[in-house]
């Protein structure tokens, strides 16, 4: 089986990924590692991220062992991997790189902006995260000081709304539900709350049930 979970920045769609994929027994796979990964090779090369062609070529020689680098989940890479996301090549080198992992046994859950309707249109579950950009903003002002970051809120919802439209309005597979995807609104749900919401979602595909 394959999970695919969809959403803007700071929705819980991460949180969700790695729940359920314990939950079920399957592999995880948070595809904005991978983004962020290209990001920081970038960075690094002091490179210009509107570079498609050198983006590119460090998307194929991307190392998965460095997606466990603490140094992705900061802001600026954030900010980068938005940018360099944005680019056909980039998405056209590591696109079978997630294909294969969402292919591999037992089953797999794959969380991003574009799994179920680029990266795997064809999974059994497909769910589609949303919450309130303040709230988001929130929540991801609280991981980034628990971090140890310096974060102002309002900055943080600015970057949030910016990252929004650029990603809903990229040529290059935009942000949007799949029209089978399951919409799930974690704005007022406990991190308890919406993964149990969405197990709930994935018994009712894996039993048959109708949409409600």
């Amino acid at each position: 089986m394959i999970i695919a979970i969809d959403g803007p920045a700071a929705s819980g769609k991460g949180t969700l990924g790695k729940r359920l994929a314990a939950h079920y027994h399957f592999r995880h796979l948070d595809t904005g590692l991978i983004y962020r990964a290209v990001a920081k090779a970038m960075l690094d090369a002091g490179a210009d991220l509107a570079d498609e062609a050198r983006a590119a070529i460090l998307a194929a020689e991307l190392d998965p062992a460095a997606f466990g680098d603490p140094i992705l989940k900061t802001q600026q890479v954030g900010e980068a991997a938005s940018v360099v996301s944005a680019h056909h090549k980039v998405r056209a080198a590591l696109l079978t790189f997630q294909r294969n992992f969402a292919a591999g046994p037992p089953g797999a859950v794959l969380d991003g902006r574009d799994i179920g309707t680029v990266i795997c249109p064809d999974a059994q579950v497909k769910i589609f995260v949303v919450a309130d950009p303040a709230v988001r903003a929130h929540r991801r002002t609280l991981e980034m000081r628990a971090r140890g970051e310096q974060a102002d809120e309002a900055v943080v919802l600015a970057d949030i709304l910016k990252r929004d439209e650029r990603d809903r309005n990229r040529a290059a597979a935009p942000l949007k539900a799949a029209p089978d995807a399951y919409l799930l609104d974690n704005s007022q749900l406990d991190i308890e709350s919406g993964v149990r919401a969405a197990i709930d979602i994935v018994e009712a595909v894996r039993a048959g049930r109708p949409r409600d």
